[in-house]
């Protein structure tokens, strides 16, 4: 039986990634809605969450809310592990590894986008550049995912 207060931590921790599944649309629907198709393909695929913004002023602010927003997300997972450790629930500490890793790769990805869109600066044609080359961008599901739908698969419950 897994300790209350880790069930709470997992809890909470499903209810931030559903979050970020809603960002993460509502981000790709404007950049899509502002002709950015490209840009709009990156993003990652209850209890009650709060309605998250759904337009920015631009490819900048997008990448920089979803830099802050994966930060957010990494503070939640340390917290998550420094539960499992207190609660020495080997288990639930094991697990987490693997989101404290894909972490890592999150945080990069979104801070390179920054760090792109900050050089090109105004130029129109450089982000459009940019557009194409995110509009490109695979996603490989790492073998040691705990689970990621297939291309097609639904994803619901």
């Amino acid at each position: 039986m897994m300790d209350p207060k880790m069930l709470a931590e997992l809890n909470q921790q499903i209810m931030e990634e559903t979050y970020s599944a809603y960002i993460y649309h509502a981000m790709a629907a404007d950049l899509e809605h502002k002709g950015y198709k490209g840009m709009a393909t990156w993003k990652v695929e209850l209890w009650a969450i709060e309605k998250p913004p759904s337009t920015w002023d631009g490819p900048l602010e997008v990448f920089k809310a979803a830099y802050a927003h994966e930060q957010h997300i990494t503070g939640r997972i340390n917290h998550m592990v420094k539960v499992a450790r207190e609660l020495n629930d080997n288990a639930a500490y094991n697990m987490l590894q693997w989101f404290v890793e894909e972490q890592v790769e999150e945080e990069a990805n979104t801070s390179e986008a920054v760090q792109q869109i900050e050089i090109a600066g105004g130029n129109s044609h450089a982000i459009l550049m940019l557009d194409r080359e995110m509009g490109i961008r695979v996603f490989a599901v790492p073998a040691s995912a705990p689970y990621y739908p297939k291309p097609g698969q639904a994803t619901g419950p």
